[in-house]
This record gives structure tokens, C-alpha cells and sequence, in this order.
């Protein structure tokens, strides 16, 4: 039976609203916990309508593959971590005494307390449980998640305020920041993890104690902040503060609330937002990550106020990191910060580059602007950063995660303990593996679109119909769809033809349908469907170079979307040296001096000259001295040395 909120609209498309920014909203009084909506068309502003909706992940399976091990694996991590453990320090800070004790590394230890980040991985905990849920139905993560709001519900009702945190200094930390006082750390982005878990847990697990929780967090953030001039608010805005208006802007969407669209807009950096959205690049020397949230949330609020400097900011910067500043892996940053393009020389062979958390925001920012731009560019873009990027994060035997991924040659992916690191990057990876199926479909009214070749099944719930995609991709560039249909149905299949691939090929029963020579599109076949009609796909993997204009003599070899990396074994490299716990000694662990091999010649003629090996996605290249060089795909390389980038020398390969 499908649940209705308040004016008769189920939960699942509350939930599409809300992904797309198109949800019906209301109104709820400040200190009230019951949603009300009101029809779209008594709202105060003409909000954007998306082109495109997301399926419901309950809808979207996954097939045996790289993505479902991935899965898995953080599914196991999740279930081995303890809730108890994360809520220690709420319950001290409401006068509870904890029930379990407090975990290591950012969330105790004091070498971190500068950052005061405690607290920020109950958040992405409960983010990446009700995505789990919500694509599962595993009642284990719904047991947990109604276990800690229930949890923070006490807190809230033993401290007598709706603020919920985990800070050593407890309010006082919050209070001192609102106050204009000075501060070490980042308590709204903190509190942001929290806010973003509670919403994510009302949406995707049907929670009713998360949602009050959210609510009278949301109603004490909005009373606290009021006596705020809006010159104090900006100024408070210059301390990372996550994406706290995309949170609010969520919440407006969510419950109608007037002064929750304000706080989006209050939250909104007005100092990052002004010089994006007149088109001009102020980043160099910018914190990336304190940035990419505030424009993931830019974009939601102007998807609530229809303002378009909004959408002027996220666009103008979606293009100048993802097209101008971002490595062959979609990656970007040198030790966490933006630096100058010209400077790419000195910055892309660091072994702090491209800060994992980053790509996990820019993959939310480029799903948000294909919602209402649906350009196979920003699909091209998502594949890359997660097969590169997002995929390549994670240690696929134990299934901890990376904080940098760096291309100094030699080195290699360092993860975090499952105790005693909670680094950014291990709460954002918490989420990256457990919504992989939130970006392979979409649809519109009469179209279905096939952005990723991953093994999976969507139900277009409305059009009684199960699209199921078999492919070995990437090991094969080709893949496989079949419809399962009650009755002949007219509709339009889009399929993308990527950049990377010269031609595609399209055939329906086996019958050549479409050929394309122009990438970078979407490919349409709209007919009418029938039970078990097959479409195949044939697309044209090859090798290619990746290179920066500002320093064309330093590459990275790609094959079709993949980075191809030297693969360097494990030689001098003691069993768990990759798993450590400061992320701060990045480029300290395992620094004993290397020596990669010389790549000399012309960077093309030596991609063309890579010649497969006896597995799948696997090639040799000759160095200088004639000595064969193995390349895996990037993501594939876990537990030993590597290069992503090639300084290479004059001369004849």
C-alpha cells in the first residue's frame, strides 16, 4: 500500500519532486512537525519545472558487476559500524549518559579537535543507510535509521532545544559562531551532514521521527540565526558551511515554508554566487570542497525561487571546473584547493590531488543541471568522474575509502581505518557506493534515456514496463536492452552516444536500426514496443590522451572513459601499509624514493602503439628503453603503485 502525505500525494512522488525541484509545496508554521501542502499555483514565485525525472531507486536494480560489488561492500561496512558509537557525544551534549563508546579519528581524537567535525559522520551514516533502504527494502537499515532518530529525538527532548550536535564544546561552539566571535572548525558544515541524513532519512525510509527531528532542527536554526543582519549571516558564510542551503532549500520544497526558502537564500555565499553568475572564474586559491557544496546548492535554489543568477552561477561553474580545471580522472584541486590553470605543471603530479569528496559533490551538481538541461555532455562527464573518480575510491576487498587520489607517480591509494579515520571522504563514501543506480535512467513524459552501460533493470511504473540492460561493459563496448511490456507501447528510447566513442551502432531485433557518427548526442528510437523486443548498442572504444593545454608534455592515456594506469606492483610495500589514519600524511606514508618508467616520443603514437594484453582492458606500452609497461584502468588499481600522468621526454618511443 503507498503511503499519501497530505494532499493526497504519494511518497514515491513526493520523492521525484523533490529530486527534481518540481514537488508541489506548502506551508508549516515554525515549531509545527506536520507537513501541509498547497497547489503549485498559489506559491509566490514561478519555480523551474525539470525536463527530466529521476526513477525511484526502489525501481532501478543493479546486475552482477563492479557497481554491485562496490555496494556490497560498503553494505557490509555500514552494518559493521555501530550507531551507539556515533551518537556518544549527542547524548553527552543533551546530558545523557552515552550507551556506547565514542569512535576515534575526526570524531574524538584530539589531534583533529581544531576542525570540530564531530558529529559529521552520523549524517552521511544515515544518508548512505536510507539510500540502502530505499534501493534494498533491507529492514536492517530502516531498524537503524528509526533507531538513531529516535535517539536524536531524546536528545532534542532532554536539552529542550532543536539543536542536536556532537561538539566537545557542545552549543557553545554553535552559539560563539552566530555570535560573530571567533572559532576553530566548521560547525554548519558540520551540522549540514546532519540536516542532509535527517532529509534522507524522511524521504527515502518514510521516517516520522526524522522528520520532527528535522524540524524543530530546521525551526532552531531559523530562530537562532534571526537577529543575524544580513552583512553578519555573509560574514559568518566565509567558514565552510557544506551545502546548508540546498538543505533549506529542501525544506521548503518539502514543507512550503516561506522562511525556509529565505535561509536557502541566506545561506547562499553571496561572495562566491555574484562573481559566478557574471561568468567570471574567481576560484584560484579557493578551498574546492568548501565551494562545490554552496553550488550544488545554488542550483536548488533556484530551482525554489526561479531567481536566474542562481542558475547563472551553478552553470558558468559546473563548466569552468569540470571543462578547464579537471584532471582525466574528473577529479580536481591540489591539497584540497583550486589552483591557477597556467600552474597545471606544478599541481597535477601531487599525491594530494583530486580530493574524493569533490567529486562526489560535482557528480550531485552535474545530475542536477541534466534534470533540466539533458545534454550528453554532462552524462560524459558523470561517467567519467564514476568510473575514475568515484568507483576507483574504494577498496574493493575491504571497502574502505580513499581521501586523495593523487598522481605522483609511483604512489598509490591510501584508505581510511573502518574506527579511527571518519575523514570526510569516509562519510561521502558511505553514500558514493550505495546510489549507484540513481543516474544510469531517467525519463520525461514519453522518453525513457539510457545514460550509463551498467548491468541493472529499471520499472517505468507508468507505462507498465521493466527495461533490462545486460552488458559487460566496460570489458565489451556494446550492450544489451530487452522490454518487458504488458501491452504494445509507444514511446522513445534515447540512448547516448558518448563522446569518446567515433561511431555507434544500433540495431533492434538485429536489425541495424541507427548508425552515428556524430558523439556527444543522444541517439532516439521512438516506436511502438512490444514484449521482448532487444535493442543492442555497438559503440567504439579506443585509446586516446588526455592533456592539459597549459602543460602539453605531461598526459594521461585513456581507453574510451577509463584512465589507464601504469601498474607498478607491490614491490617494498608491507600488507595493510594503505590502510592509515591521518589523511594529513598524505604523500609521508610509503614515500620511499621511485622511479617510474620514461615514456619518450609523441603522446598519440604512443596510445595508438598500446597493444592488449591476455585480460580484459589490460595493455602494455614500451618506455624509452624498450621495456614493456602494463596499463590497467584506473579504477581497477588498488594495493599497489601507480601512474595516472606521464611527463613525457623528446624523442622516439
Amino acid at each position: 500500500m503507498v503511503e499519501l502525505c497530505r494532499g493526497g500525494q504519494s511518497r514515491r512522488k513526493f520523492l521525484t519532486g523533490v529530486a527534481t525541484g518540481a514537488l508541489t509545496a506548502g506551508s508549516l508554521s515554525i515549531g509545527s512537525q506536520a507537513f501541509a501542502f498547497v497547489p503549485p499555483e498559489v506559491l509566490p514565485v514561478t519555480v523551474p519545472t525539470a525536463t527530466l525525472q529521476a526513477f525511484d531507486l526502489a525501481d532501478v536494480t543493479l546486475g552482477e558487476g563492479p557497481f554491485l560489488h562496490a555496494q556490497r561492500k560498503t553494505e557490509a561496512y555500514l552494518l559493521a559500524l555501530q550507531p551507539d558509537r556515533m551518537l556518544h557525544n549527542f547524548r553527552v551534549n543533551a546530558g545523557l549518559a552515552p550507551k556506547a563508546p565514542v569512535y576515534g579519528g575526526w570524531e574524538s581524537d584530539p589531534l583533529w579537535a581544531d576542525i570540530n567535525c564531530h558529529g559529521h559522520t552520523l549524517g552521511h551514516y544515515l544518508s548512505a543507510c536510507a539510500l540502502v533502504y530505499r534501493s534494498t527494502g533491507d529492514r536492517r537499515f530502516k531498524a537503524r535509521i528509526d533507531h538513531i532518530a529516535r535517539e536524536l529525538a531524546a536528545c532534542q527532548a532532554a536539552s529542550g532545544t532543536g539543536l542536536v550536535c556532537a561538539f566537545p564544546d557542545g552549543p557553545a561552539l554553535v552559539a560563539a559562531h552566530l555570535h560573530g566571535d571567533p572559532i576553530t572548525g566548521v560547525p554548519w558544515y558540520t551540522l549540514h551532514k546532519v540536516y542532509a541524513g535527517l532529509r534522507d532519512a524522511t524521504l527515502l525510509a518514510d521516517s516520522d521521527t526524522a522528520r520532527a527531528v528535522l524540524l524543530r532542527l530546521a525551526d532552531w536554526a531559523v530562530v537562532a540565526s534571526r537577529p543575524l543582519s544580513d552583512a553578519q549571516f555573509e560574514t559568518m558564510l566565509d567558514t565552510e558551511h557544506g551545502g546548508m542551503n540546498e538543505v533549506f532549500a529542501d525544506l521548503y520544497t518539502m514543507t512550503g515554508t516561506a522562511e525556509y526558502r529565505t535561509m536557502a537564500e541566506r545561506f547562499s555565499h553571496k561572495a562566491i554566487l555574484a562573481p559566478l553568475a557574471k561568468s567570471r572564474d574567481h576560484l584560484d586559491g579557493l578551498h574546492a570542497n568548501t565551494q562545490v557544496p554552496k553550488i550544488v546548492g545554488f542550483q536548488r535554489v533556484w530551482e525554489v525561487t526561479g531567481k536566474p543568477e542562481y542558475r547563472e552561477a551553478s552553470e558558468f561553474f559546473w563548466k569552468t571546473v569540470a571543462l578547464t580545471r579537471s584532471f582525466a580522472t574528473g577529479g580536481h584541486g591540489d591539497n584540497e584547493h583550486f589552483f591557477p590553470v597556467a600552474d597545471f605543471a606544478e599541481h597535477v603530479l601531487s599525491a594530494k590531488g583530486s580530493e574524493t569528496c569533490c567529486q562526489h559533490n560535482m557528480l550531485k551538481l552535474t545530475r542536477a543541471l541534466f534534470l533540466h538541461d539533458p545534454q550528453a555532455g554532462y552524462a560524459d562527464y558523470y561517467e567519467r568522474t564514476l568510473y575514475n573518480g568515484i568507483l576507483a575510491s574504494q577498496d574493493p576487498d575491504s571497502g574502505m575509502a580513499t581521501y586523495f587520489q593523487g598522481a605522483r607517480p609511483g604512489y598509490m591509494k591510501l584508505y581510511h581505518t573502518p574506527e579511527n579515520s571518519f575523514w570526510c571522504c569516509t562519510g561521502t563514501g558511505m553514500e558514493n557506493h550505495v546510489k549507484y543506480r540513481d543516474s544510469i535512467y531517467f525519463h520525461d513524459a514519453s522518453a525513457l534515456y539510457v545514460n550509463l552501460f551498467v548491468p541493472s533493470a529499471v520499472r517505468w511504473k507508468d507505462k507498465d514496463a521493466v527495461l533490462t540492460q545486460v552488458t559487460a561493459f566496460p570489458d565489451t563496448a556494446a550492450t544489451t536492452l530487452r522490454w518487458t511490456l504488458k501491452r504494445p507501447t509507444e514511446l522513445t528510447l534515447k540512448l547516448r552516444h558518448p563522446g569518446w566513442s567515433r561511431t555507434a551502432v544500433v540495431l533492434v531485433n538485429g536489425v541495424e536500426a541507427m548508425r552515428s557518427t556524430s558523439p556527444g548526442r543522444y541517439l532516439e528510437l521512438a516506436r511502438g514496443w512490444r514484449d521482448g523486443d532487444t535493442v543492442e548498442m555497438r559503440l567504439d572504444m579506443r585509446a586516446g590522451v588526455e592533456r592539459s593545454p597549459a602543460a602539453p608534455d605531461i598526459v594521461a592515456f585513456t581507453y574510451g572513459p577509463l584512465v589507464m594506469a601504469g601498474s607498478f606492483g607491490r614491490d617494498g610495500l608491507a600488507p595493510g601499509s594503505d590502510i592509515i589514519v591521518n589523511e594529513r600524511k598524505y604523500g609521508e606514508y610509503n614515500a620511499a624514493p621511485f622511479t617510474p618508467p620514461t615514456l619518450a616520443g609523441d603522446p598519440d603514437t604512443i596510445a595508438e602503439g598500446m597493444r592488449a594484453g591476455d585480460r580484459p582492458l589490460e595493455f602494455t606500452i614500451l618506455a624509452a628503453d624498450r621495456q614493456p609497461v602494463r596499463m590497467v584502468p584506473y579504477f581497477r588499481v588498488a594495493h599497489e603503485r601507480y601512474a595516472t600522468y606521464w611527463p613525457i621526454a623528446p624523442g622516439l618511443a
